[in-house]
């Protein structure tokens, strides 16, 4: 048996060789073009920049400008070119060397499935989305007759008890409902560390030897079951991929900012990571969720080891997914992002707010890959430019901060001090400084050519398939990409000056606090005046100065100064629901799911338990953990049983109170101790059912019995 299966391997290895070799010469080819077009670009911009300037370049600020535009302007040419590749490919069909075209649909189907985990961690997530969405995807799945191969885990590191007894309380009736007691598993660590990727290590540690492969999720994400089915197909007749990466749609959006944010998505995704797949081919990143892992392969090669740097650079790392795959690289398996992949689904922050707060956490990590960037051992280069990337994503804000702070320098140079038509000492022959405003609007122009055609080339790309029906016809589609592009102008100077301090306060290694993600909330205003100020009163400061210095350089700050100036009114107004909700009526920044519906999106809110997250003293997950009796039984049998010693003392001392007084009275780290006591639960469980009708808890049975 061993000798066969070593032939197995064997066979295989040798005849994915080929197809390793075909793919890293076309990577090759086409990151060699990307190059050579973004370098000429370039080179051509930043000479344009030195013409335009007084000196040409002639004293240290200028150069410094100079330098800066370069590296700026080189990073928008690469944006720029991905979307080109990405719509040349599907204008012709789409990439060969992709997964999915390499096979055929009647090939994939032959192919035997192995066992899968499909594998959710949460944190303090609304409980009827974060379950619906799994009721939906194992309904999915038993549509495809292939459930038998999957198993779905909900990995919880919750610490609010009412939080992770709702949980529990889901998951019991979920399993009930679906009849999924073989299927559906729940675990919620007591420890939480390293967050995600602690809590996906401490499920491989537990599990992952009995699974195949790995699909991870997030609270947010929604699969459909062919789309899983297929992605454990592409990994059987693929045994050098190590992870298989989808392209998440972004969906449920009601806020005007999700509703934006999710329109842009739907129309210039597509042609984004179709390029970005089409240059990274085997050697692509890992988004953290919505992705098939080979199980095995991930536990061998995947392991996070704390950085040993100073300051930012020591301790765990925060951004585990890029640096998973690139260990999978390193190991010898391939990393694929598969952009055809469809009916995978995410959610998009609701406000401005919280996508600045999403945004602190990942600058943070992207920055910590500096030090993996340039000292860990064996990594691919394309995995080392993927690191790169990560960082100017952030990085790119600070400089472009940088450069407006050295051209204001420049312009009130030239206005405050008299010119120096002499800048080299001894020099025989004056410089005259010269100015060269027609190059200024060609440069300024073809910046904005860079940023803009893209999506424009996106929209023709909607019109070619003929998809602009799903957007709500091709007025109302050009419509809703206008009005996407002045929300994002709007939005690109807010965000320059968050991401720039976001930088400074990860590189002075500032902590930061873990939380649950908001799904819901409108921005108020003492919130948004609260997060906007400082970017206001710089932006006012700046105007200000600008108009006091030059008329025309006003005008020039104003792009930038304006949006900031009333950043913290947008941020009210982009996170309100109700003109989100309008725009929807109306037809206008639509998408395809809510034009046809989705039977899977759908399915998520099909049934709902509202005691599970709106409850009140008397009905609280606590109160109903120890007083229905069905319920009591599950929370004890995944509570523990402590024996003896302070502990025990410290937690006979807690059920007393709380079945004098209600749990109400106790903090919530007492709470946890308590309801986590196999010996509490059914001691307050039966004394409570003897307890008197005028009692705490005999008030508490008629509520309960009432509801």
């Amino acid at each position: 048996m061993k000798i066969r299966e070593a032939t197995i391997a064997e066979t295989q290895h040798s005849l994915a060789a080929p197809r390793r070799i075909s793919w890293r010469i076309a990577a090759g080819l086409r990151r060699a073009l990307l190059t050579v077009l973004v370098l000429i670009q370039s080179f051509v911009a930043a000479s344009y920049m030195t013409a335009i300037l007084p000196y040409h370049g002639g004293n240290f600020l200028e150069m410094a400008i100079i330098a800066l535009f370069f590296v700026l302007f080189l990073w928008i040419s690469v944006g720029f070119w991905i979307g080109i590749f990405g719509f040349v490919l599907r204008c012709f069909g789409g990439d060969r060397f992709s997964p999915l075209g390499r096979h055929t649909a009647a090939g994939l189907g032959t192919q035997p499935l192995a066992r899968t985990a499909v594998v959710m961690p949460i944190y303090h997530e609304p409980i009827q989305r974060t379950f619906g969405g799994i009721r939906a995807m194992y309904r999915s799945l038993e549509q495809t007759g292939q459930i038998d191969h999957f198993d779905f885990f909900i990995l919880s590191d919750s610490r609010n008890p009412d939080v992770w007894l709702a949980e529990q309380a889901a998951w019991h009736r979920l399993c009930n409902e679906l009849g999924a007691g073989g299927h559906l598993f729940y675990r919620r660590r007591s420890l939480n560390q390293h967050y995600k990727s602690g809590n996906i290590a401490d499920f491989l540690r537990r599990w992952g030897s009995g699974y195949e492969y790995m699909i991870v999720l997030d609270a947010d994400s929604l699969m459909g079951g062919s789309t899983l089915v297929t992605m454990v197909q592409l990994m059987q007749a693929e045994p050098q991929t190590g992870i298989l990466q989808t392209s998440p749609t972004l969906i449920n959006s009601r806020s005007m900012f999700a509703r934006v944010q999710q329109f842009a998505n739907h129309i210039y995704g597509p042609l984004f990571t179709t390029g970005l797949a089409s240059l990274q081919l085997g050697e692509a990143v890992y988004w953290g969720h919505n992705a098939i892992l080979r199980t095995q392969a991930f536990m061998e090669h995947a392991g996070l080891k704390r950085l040993p740097g100073p300051g930012l650079f020591h301790g765990p790392i925060l951004s585990h997914d890029f640096v998973e795959a690139s260990f999978m690289g390193r190991g010898g398996f391939e990393v694929w992002l598969e952009p055809e992949l469809s009916h995978s689904y995410e959610e998009s922050p609701p406000t401005l707010v919280d996508d600045l707060q999403r945004d602190k956490r990942w600058a943070k990590g992207n920055l910590q890959h500096m030090w993996l960037m340039l000292f860990e051992p064996g990594l691919r280069p394309a995995h080392r430019m993927a690191f790169l990337n990560g960082i100017m994503s952030y990085l790119a804000s600070p400089l472009w901060l940088i450069f407006l702070v050295l051209t204001t320098i420049e312009a009130a140079r030239l206005v405050l001090y008299p010119i120096n038509y002499f800048p080299e000492p001894h020099s025989l022959f004056p410089h005259w400084p010269e100015w060269n405003p027609e190059w200024a609007i060609i440069l300024a122009s073809s910046t904005l050519f860079l940023l803009f055609l893209p999506k424009f080339l996106a929209v023709i790309d909607v019109i070619r398939c003929r998809r602009g029906k799903q957007h709500g016809g091709i007025i109302r589609l050009l419509i809703s990409v206008l009005l996407e592009i002045m929300v994002s102008t709007l939005l690109a100077p807010i965000r320059m000056l968050a991401h720039s301090r976001f930088v400074v306060e990860a590189l002075l290694n500032t902590s930061l606090r873990w939380a649950g993600q908001n799904r819901t909330d409108e921005t108020g205003w003492s919130a948004a005046i609260l997060n906007q100020a400082p970017g206001t009163l710089i932006a006012g400061s700046w105007a200000a100065f600008a108009f006091w210095l030059d008329q025309m350089f006003f005008f020039w700050s104003l792009p930038v100064a304006g949006p900031l100036v009333f950043a913290a009114p947008t941020s009210v107004f982009l996170s309100r629901v109700g003109p989100g909700e309008r725009l929807k009526r109306w037809g206008f920044l639509q998408v395809p799911e809510e034009r046809h519906g989705s039977p899977l999106l759908d399915d998520v809110y099909a049934r709902t338990y509202p005691q599970l997250e709106t409850y009140t003293e008397r009905s609280s997950p606590a109160i109903q953990a120890i007083l229905d009796p069905v319920l009591n039984q599950v929370h004890q049998a995944m509570a523990h049983a402590h024996r003896g010693g302070k502990k025990q003392e410290m937690i006979l001392a807690l059920r007393k109170r709380c079945f004098q007084h209600g749990p109400h009275t106790l903090t919530q780290k007492e709470l946890c101790h308590l309801v986590r006591d196999r010996a509490s639960l059914q001691w307050l469980h039966e004394q409570a059912w003897q307890a008197q009708p005028d009692s705490y808890w005999g008030k508490a049975l008629q509520h309960h019995f009432q509801h």
